[in-house]
C-alpha cells in the first residue's frame, strides 16, 4: 500500500510538472450565462429535455419531411457542423444540438452517458421538435450515436451518414493528450481545476491531417466550452465506457436504412480500416475516402465533405 501511494504521487508529481511545462493554468469551470454571449448568438436556443437545457440550432425550412440531425463527437459542440449547415439549409431543415455532457448542454442529471442513452436522448429531441422522420449524420461519438439510434429506433432514421465513426474496438495511431488523461480516475481533482489551453490546442491539432488549419478561435471554442460547469466530470464518465461501446459492434451489421461513409485517409484516432469494417458490415452502404483529411473531415474541409452528402442525398433510393 505505501510504495502504491508512493508511485500515484510520483505520478502525480510528473503530470504536474507536465502541465507547467505546457503552461500551468487555473481554470474553474465556467457558467453556461458565462459562455452564451460567445458560444451561443442566433439562431442558438435553449430547449428543456429530460431535466437539461439543450442548446440547440434549428434551421433551413420547416417543410422539410425529413430534416437533417447533426451530432457531434467527443468534446465537440454543434458548431463543428457550421460548415455544412451553411450548405445544406438553404435546400434542407438542418437541426444540430450539443450532446449531453457537453458543450453548452453541459452535463446529464442521472450521469449516463452510455450509447444506448443517447439514442433515447436523440429519439427524444424528434419528438420535441416534432419530427417524425430524419437523416442522421454523426461525426465520431455522434457517428456512433447516429447509427445506434437507427438500431434502437429504425423507424425514426430514414438515412444516415457515418463521419469517421465510432463502433469498434479502437486501434488508433495516435490518442489527444486530453482523451488520455480523462481516462486517469486519480486526476480527476487536477483535471477539475487546471487545464492549460496549449494541452486543448494539442489535442486539436491531433485530430487534424493540417494543423496548419486549426485557428486560434476554433481552440478557443473547445477550450472554453470544456470548461462549461460540469463537463470535465462528463467526460472522464464517458471515457469509462468505449471499450463497453465496442462490445455492441455486432448490432452494426442489423442497419438496414441506406447509409453512406465518409473517412479521412489521415485518421489517427479511428483509422481508416474501421471505414472498410463499416462498409463491410452495413449492406448496400456507400464508401467514400477523403483522400489527406483527418478525425474531422466537416471541419476541416466541409466543402469538400459535404458535397458528398449533397450527392448521397439527391441519389434516389
Amino acid at each position: 500500500m505505501k510504495t502504491m501511494r508512493l508511485l500515484r504521487w510520483s505520478a502525480l508529481i510528473l503530470v504536474v510538472v507536465l502541465f507547467a511545462g505546457m503552461g500551468l493554468a487555473w481554470a474553474p469551470d465556467r457558467s453556461v450565462d458565462n459562455l452564451k454571449e460567445r458560444w451561443a448568438p442566433a439562431p442558438s436556443q435553449f430547449i428543456p429535455l429530460q431535466g437539461m437545457q439543450v442548446h440547440l440550432r434549428d434551421e433551413g425550412p420547416r417543410n422539410d419531411p425529413e430534416p437533417i440531425v447533426l451530432i457531434h463527437g467527443t468534446s465537440a459542440s454543434l458548431h463543428t457542423w457550421d460548415g455544412w449547415t451553411a450548405a445544406l439549409k438553404g435546400q434542407r431543415r438542418v437541426i444540430r444540438m450539443d450532446l449531453p455532457g457537453f458543450g453548452l448542454t453541459g452535463p446529464a442529471p442521472d450521469g449516463d452517458y452510455r450509447m444506448t442513452r443517447y439514442a433515447d436522448f436523440i429519439a427524444a429531441l424528434l419528438d420535441q421538435l416534432g419530427v417524425r422522420r430524419a437523416v442522421l449524420a454523426g461525426n465520431s461519438l455522434g457517428g456512433g450515436v447516429a447509427w445506434r439510434t437507427a438500431v434502437q429506433h429504425p423507424e425514426r432514421v430514414s438515412r444516415l451518414v457515418l463521419v469517421d465513426a465510432t463502433g469498434y474496438p479502437l486501434q488508433s495511431t495516435s490518442v489527444p493528450l486530453g482523451f488520455r488523461l480523462a481516462q486517469i480516475e486519480w486526476l480527476k481533482p487536477v483535471m477539475s481545476r487546471l487545464l492549460p489551453r496549449r494541452m486543448i490546442e494539442s489535442s486539436v491539432r491531433n485530430v487534424y491531417a493540417d494543423p496548419g488549419k486549426v485557428t486560434p478561435e476554433l481552440v478557443d471554442r473547445y477550450y472554453e466550452l470544456t470548461l462549461r460547469a460540469g463537463n470535465r466530470e462528463s467526460l472522464t464518465q464517458r471515457m469509462k465506457l468505449r471499450e463497453t461501446d465496442a462490445q455492441s459492434a455486432g448490432l452494426i451489421a442489423t442497419i438496414g436504412q441506406p447509409t453512406l461513409i465518409l473517412w479521412g485517409t489521415q485518421d489517427r484516432l479511428i483509422p481508416e480500416p474501421s471505414g472498410q469494417r463499416f462498409h463491410q458490415d452495413i449492406p448496400g452502404s456507400q464508401y467514400v475516402v477523403l483522400d489527406g483529411l483527418g478525425h474531422v473531415p466537416q471541419e476541416e474541409d466541409p466543402q469538400r465533405s459535404v458535397a458528398e452528402v449533397l450527392k448521397f442525398l439527391a441519389a434516389k433510393r
